[in-house]
């Protein structure tokens, strides 16, 4: 078997770890305290070694099928030749709107190798989303897949040409039959017209037949627009060099080598590519250590799901609470083999408890949350993967990052005090994509990103989360976290879902309003209100409660309080 490589940059940890940083006492051994940046080399670097060493491995695996690393970078090198062949230079950007399938690494570590710029794109943008994105990154060239091509035709784009990417392609024989099913069974594919459009499977027999010209990929070269709402308003471009997110790989893979053991990982990899979580954990630290993703392209297609779990042997798992309850929930589940599962990761907002109790009883595995943001790369801090059971924390700052709590005024407040989480480390990004002044209101005078969340530093390091800033709800001058109501709400048997909002109140200046989805018809407000009464102060009970079918997510499964909150007008 081949060896795993050594972690990159990697620093021997210096004695004494300073009450300034707790955390350092809590760290396994073998992880050091800094990671060496000055060793960090590009996204291309990482990717090309990788493939070298692991040639004949298995890096992705879709619909059943397998593609090796060796093809993996055959490919890649076809897809940078055509981008090079169509005029594009060095910095330049793509985009790309596809979901999890074959053709998503391989345009990305494509658009790396030439050194462009990549523009993730959610494939379930309006027309309207799509094109301020285009516009603000100013993408040239843009691989889409064909089910939402139709988004495309919509906006109206002024792009140079546009990659048209089928569900199958690089999937050899069996393609055939997952385009077919998608585009004559399931009729997923509506009409589009886009004069500009090449086949992916073109654009790659074009690309092969051409020579790859030879391009310096630095660390300092912009790797990602990486589009977020952020802390502050709009959706913007956080700028995140190749040296940002390699640094993370390093951070993540330093942590991970602590706990899990030599040999080959398989990574379940039902988020999307193109959010920085599953891209950074999945994909790219998967890369550098030789593991494979086992690609889902509708992980909202439960049903198919489970019968891909129950089909390999994996490892890992990322995903975030909603999956996790959504799969603890499916009757099939219990069919899967969960033996040679050795951690669970979970990220992108709040896990519920209860949802932890029910995954850990499940898999007999507890679920290691994490943080991060768009705007770092993403990963901030990890809980320890050998934790016996949820910590309710996001656990530890990787290496090489700080993390401090500040008040209203930027003061930096005491351990244990609760106030805005603030990160410094070489995974934050440089800015937001041509907008100074949203950088500006980002960033403190001292070089951290405002993350715009509530936190506070255990005794023993670890970052507790609290809410959104954004999202607190004050009732007659006292903070009510939604988070720590839906926990409650949750709670019920009877309740499967629940989202918490603000909304204007004359005598209270605020009042708390409660979403609920329900899994007993004959639950009503009055029960809910004597539950919760029973776990929250008074000010904290829900002003008002309102039942729903389902509530409003995002890509990810992350419940969309923004949209709750314009509902209630506020």
């Amino acid at each position: 078997m081949t060896q795993m490589k050594m972690p990159i940059g990697v620093q021997a940890k210096p004695d004494g770890s300073g009450k300034e940083k707790p955390w350092l006492q809590h760290y396994p051994d073998g992880v050091p305290e800094t990671i060496d940046e000055k060793a960090i080399g590009s996204l291309a670097d990482l990717f090309l070694a990788s493939a070298e060493v692991y040639s004949a491995r298995p890096v992705a695996r879709s619909f059943g099928t397998s593609l090796t690393y060796g093809q993996l970078a055959k490919e890649a090198k076809a897809v940078a030749t055509w981008l090079q062949a169509q005029g594009l230079k060095k910095g330049d950007r793509v985009a790309i709107m596809l979901p999890n399938v074959m053709a998503y690494p391989t345009a990305m570590f494509g658009a790396l190798l030439g050194g462009f710029t990549i523009v993730n794109v959610n494939p379930l943008y309006t027309a309207t989303e799509l094109a301020h994105q285009i516009a603000d990154s100013g993408a040239r060239i843009l691989f889409v897949l064909e089910n939402v091509a139709h988004t495309v035709t919509e906006a109206g784009l002024d792009l140079e040409r546009i990659v048209i990417v089928s569900p199958g392609d690089l999937l050899g024989a069996r393609g055939w039959a997952v385009n077919f099913i998608s585009r004559h069974v399931r009729k997923a594919v509506p009409p589009f017209t886009l004069p500009k459009a090449v086949l992916f499977s073109q654009m790659l027999a074009e690309g092969r037949r051409q020579t790859m010209q030879p391009v310096q990929v630095g660390p300092d070269d912009v790797a990602f627009l990486q589009y977020t709402g952020g802390t502050t308003g709009i959706s913007k471009g956080a700028v995140l060099l190749h040296r940002n997110v390699a640094a993370n790989v390093a951070q993540c893979e330093t942590w991970m080598r602590a706990f899990i053991a030599e040999g080959q990982q398989v990574m379940i990899t039902a988020l999307p590519l193109y959010h920085i979580f599953a891209l950074t954990i999945c994909c790219l630290l998967m890369v550098r250590c030789g593991g494979t993703m086992v690609l889902i392209a509708n992980p909202r297609d439960l049903d198919g799901f489970v019968k891909t779990l129950k089909s390999v042997r994996f490892t890992m798992m990322a995903g975030v609470n909603t999956l996790y309850a959504a799969l603890v929930r499916h009757p099939g589940i219990h069919e899967v083999d969960f033996s040679a599962l050795t951690v669970c990761v979970s990220g992108g907002m709040t896990t519920q408890e209860t949802v932890a109790d029910a995954w850990q009883c499940l898999t007999g595995r507890p679920i290691v949350e994490g943080y991060g943001l768009s705007e770092t790369s993403p990963v901030v801090s990890f809980n320890r993967f050998d934790i016996p059971a949820f910590t309710g924390t996001v656990g530890y700052p990787t290496p090489s990052t700080i993390v401090s709590v500040r008040g209203p005024d930027g003061e930096v407040l005491a351990q244990g005090e609760t106030g805005e989480l603030c990160v410094k480390g070489p995974q934050v990004m440089i800015g937001y994509w041509h907008r100074p002044k949203d950088t500006a209101a980002t960033m403190t005078t001292d070089g951290f990103l405002r993350t715009g969340d509530i936190a506070l530093i255990t005794d023993v390091g670890q970052i507790r989360l609290i809410d959104r800033l954004k999202d607190i709800v004050i009732v007659s001058g006292f903070n009510v976290y939604p988070s720590e109501v839906e926990d409650v709400l949750v709670r019920h048997p009877s309740i499967l879902e629940a989202a918490v909002v603000g909304t204007r109140d004359e005598k209270s200046g605020e009042a708390v309003v409660a979403y609920v989805v329900k899994n007993d018809p004959t639950l009503n407000e009055a029960d809910i209100y004597a539950f919760c009464h029973k776990y929250l102060a008074a000010y904290k009970v829900p002003h008002r409660i309102e039942f729903r079918t389902e509530l409003p997510k995002s890509n990810v499964g992350k419940v969309l309080r923004r949209q709750l909150r314009d509902e209630t007008g506020t």
